[in-house]
């Protein structure tokens, strides 16, 4: 369910998937596009990263080094995005970012289960 979420908040951003706006970027100082002091190429990585990586996980595929490169993800957009409002995730609006960090950090030591698709080609032991 996270993948799925997280794709979706992406979907939207990058795509202008299911009937939504893309993301608006604002006028930052020193006359750069971005969204507050996010630079607008990094919002992009993020985007493919999120979007493309939910989908892997959603499907099954390289579970666990997608989920901890996502899981590592989430840490910096907290950090960058929310840390600087102050430490505290309820009072920093980070609450998605910090759980999206911890779900991402437990798939890449649990990995994809037995539904995944990855089970498909892996050889059989023995």
């Amino acid at each position: 369910m996270a993948a799925h979420l997280v794709a979706d908040h992406r979907g939207v951003s990058l795509y202008a998937a299911w009937g939504a706006k893309t993301l608006r970027l604002v006028r930052r100082d020193g006359g750069k596009w971005g969204v507050g002091r996010i630079p607008r190429v990094t919002l992009w990585v993020a985007g493919v990263l999120e979007f493309y990586g939910g989908l892997g996980i959603l499907l099954g595929v390289f579970t666990r080094p997608v989920a901890l490169v996502l899981s590592g993800q989430m840490a910096v957009a907290y950090f960058m995005g929310h840390a600087s409002r102050g430490f505290w995730p309820l009072l920093n609006r980070g609450e998605l970012a910090v759980l999206y960090c911890f779900v991402f950090l437990l798939l890449a030591a649990a990995g994809g289960g037995p539904y995944a698709l990855e089970h498909l080609w892996k050889k059989p032991a023995g």
